[in-house]
């Protein structure tokens, strides 16, 4: 079984990462979502493993100490972290794990995973963006201004990322990013132990044709 691909999406707020991701879950059954670490109570419905993995302030300390967070980060008062075995768990079993994170927390994971992917999710124009947020008619105009300079802030960072996925019809946005992945695990550094295995055969091969 071929290792899975990490993929790292980050996006401007009223990009639609969210809408992109349900649906490629959706659509293929080959993807995991990664599930965060945090110290924050259950809320009502919620299940241990599902939504997080809740955990005590001291078991976080724990496993940042560690290493054992991909990145973390602390809001409120709590902890919230990508947690390295889960991740490694699903990426073994040949699952591609989908990862929305902002940028300081996609760099730090590209710091520790080289081989991750990392996608950036953009509307067509920051006009697009705008009216997408005024669109959802649940924000005052404060807030959509500062998400809007946010994103101005944020597309600084554009050009570290891998791959660029631009957002302007959601299914097909989400096939460019399986297609992103599907490539990605055809690379020639993915797949070592096969190409080992071919060329030992045709050594093999020549050796029984002399």
């Amino acid at each position: 079984m071929s290792k899975g691909i990490l993929a790292v999406v980050s996006g401007f707020s009223g990009a639609g990462k969210g809408t992109v991701m349900k649906r490629l879950l959706e659509k293929h059954d080959d993807y995991a979502l990664s599930i965060s670490v945090t110290t924050r109570a259950p809320r009502q419905g919620e299940e241990d493993g599902r939504e997080y993995f809740f955990r005590t302030r001291e078991e976080v300390e724990k496993l940042i100490a560690d290493d054992q967070l991909l990145e973390y980060a602390e809001y409120v008062g709590n902890y919230y972290g990508t947690p390295r075995f889960y991740v490694e768990e699903m990426l073994s079993k040949g699952k591609n794990v989908i990862l929305e994170i902002e940028i300081q927390g996609a760099m730090k994971i590209k710091e520790k995973i080289p081989e991750a992917i990392l996608i950036f999710v953009t509307p067509p124009s920051i006009k697009e963006l705008e009216e997408r947020l005024t669109g959802r008619g649940t924000e005052s105009q404060d807030v959509i201004h500062s998400r809007l300079m946010r994103a101005a802030e944020e597309s600084e960072g554009m050009e570290n990322y891998d791959y660029l996925l631009v957002n302007d019809e959601v299914d097909s946005c989400v096939e460019r990013l399986h297609q992103i992945v599907l490539s990605e695990q055809s690379r020639a550094r993915r797949n070592e132990d096969f190409i080992k295995t071919i060329q030992e055969e045709a050594r093999i091969f020549m050796k029984g044709e002399n």
